[in-house]
């Protein structure tokens, strides 16, 4: 079971969408995003499965959430830098966490 002090080691941060490319490199459709989580952490590029359920218009300038303090991980010839947040649909496609009102980049999940 995970205890709190493992949930304190992650850095969870708001984000902004600023730029949204095809990934047809990848095995199945995604995106490479790059995020703006503000003046601390930067700009910081993912990989995700989103084309399901989101265009890349709708996706640029959206909030989300990201993992930023995970390892890069190499996605076939892209590498991602943070894990950007989501859950399930019912056909087990992405649905992103996202805030629901104007916060500040690189606000910390708590």
């Amino acid at each position: 079971m995970a205890t709190y002090e493992d949930f304190e080691k992650l850095d969870v941060r708001v984000g902004k969408i600023i730029e949204v490319e095809d990934f047809p490199e990848a095995r199945k459709p995604s995106y490479k995003l790059k995020i703006d989580f503000g003046e601390e952490i930067g700009i910081k590029k993912s990989c995700a499965q989103l084309p399901q359920n989101y265009s890349k218009k709708e996706l640029k300038d959206r909030l989300v959430l990201g993992v930023v303090n995970f390892p890069p991980r190499q996605i076939g010839p892209a590498v991602s830098e943070v894990l950007t947040l989501g859950v399930p649909d019912e056909e087990g496609n992405c649905i992103l966490i996202e805030p629901t009102k104007n916060v500040p980049l690189g606000g910390k999940l708590y």
